[in-house]
C-alpha cells in the first residue's frame, strides 16, 4: 500500500537562490543578471551540506537559468549528485524599467503609480502580476505533468510567491494587498501533492535553519 501511495505523491520543494550582488546592493533584480555573493555561495553550500547530512535527495532539480539561481542549483546538485535541468518558466518577475535600479533610482526614473491593479505592467514594460501568476501556474503545471516523484525548484522570491498563490488558490488584489510569503535567501517551502485526491499539503515555509539572518 505504501508504494502505491507514493506513485501518486509529488514531493516538491521551492527554493529561493542564495544572496546575489543585486540583493546585497538592494536593487530591483527582475531578469537582470546578478551573480551570487561570497555569502550567497556559502548559503548554498550550507544548505547542500544540511540536506546531505539529513539524507534528503531529489529525482530532479529544476532551476531558473538566471545566474543567481543557476549557481545555487549547481552547488546543490554537485553535493547531492542529482540531475539538473533549466526552465525559463521559473525566471524572476520581468520588472521592466525597474531592472537593476535602487529604490532611489526607481523613485526618480519610474515612480510607482498611486493605484496598482493586477493587470498593470510592472516598470511600464514588464510583466503584470497577473501575467506572473499565469506563468507561475504554468510552472506548477509543468511539474505535475512529470511522473510523481521528488523535485526541487530553484527560483526567485517574486515568482515563488505566485506559485504559492496558484497552489493555495489565493486571488490577486490591487495595491499588493493579500498575503506575501517570505523567502530568505536559500530558504525553501516544502509541499506534498496527492494527485488522486487533489490535495496539497504544506510541510514547511521559509525554512532556513542552515543559515541565520539578522532580522529573524
Amino acid at each position: 500500500m505504501g508504494s502505491e501511495t507514493e506513485k501518486r505523491l509529488y514531493h516538491i520543494v521551492f527554493l529561493r537562490h542564495g544572496e546575489s550582488t543585486g540583493n546585497a546592493e538592494e536593487r530591483f533584480q527582475g531578469q537582470t543578471e546578478f551573480p551570487l555573493t561570497e555569502s550567497g555561495r556559502a548559503q548554498a553550500h550550507a544548505l547542500a551540506e544540511r540536506w546531505r547530512s539529513e539524507g534528503v535527495t531529489f529525482d530532479l532539480i529544476i532551476s531558473s537559468p538566471l545566474a543567481r539561481a543557476c549557481q545555487t542549483a549547481k552547488i546543490i546538485t554537485a553535493r547531492l549528485d542529482v540531475p539538473l535541468e533549466f526552465d525559463p518558466l521559473w525566471m524572476e518577475w520581468h520588472n521592466g524599467l525597474l531592472a537593476g535600479l535602487t529604490d532611489e533610482e526607481a523613485a526618480e526614473r519610474c515612480p510607482r503609480p498611486q493605484f496598482v491593479h493586477p493587470y498593470l505592467h510592472t516598470g511600464q514594460t514588464g510583466e503584470s502580476r497577473w501575467e506572473l501568476y499565469l506563468r507561475a501556474g504554468r510552472g506548477v503545471q509543468s511539474l505535475l505533468d512529470r511522473p510523481a516523484g521528488r523535485y526541487l525548484v530553484v527560483s526567485h522570491g517574486g515568482i515563488l510567491n505566485m506559485a504559492l498563490y496558484a497552489i493555495l488558490g489565493i486571488t490577486l488584489q490591487a495595491n499588493f494587498q493579500g498575503p506575501s510569503f517570505r523567502f530568505h535567501n536559500t530558504a525553501f517551502a516544502a509541499f506534498v501533492y496527492d494527485s488522486e485526491a487533489h490535495r496539497w499539503y504544506m510541510r514547511g515555509l521559509n525554512d532556513h535553519s542552515h543559515w541565520e539572518f539578522p532580522d529573524d
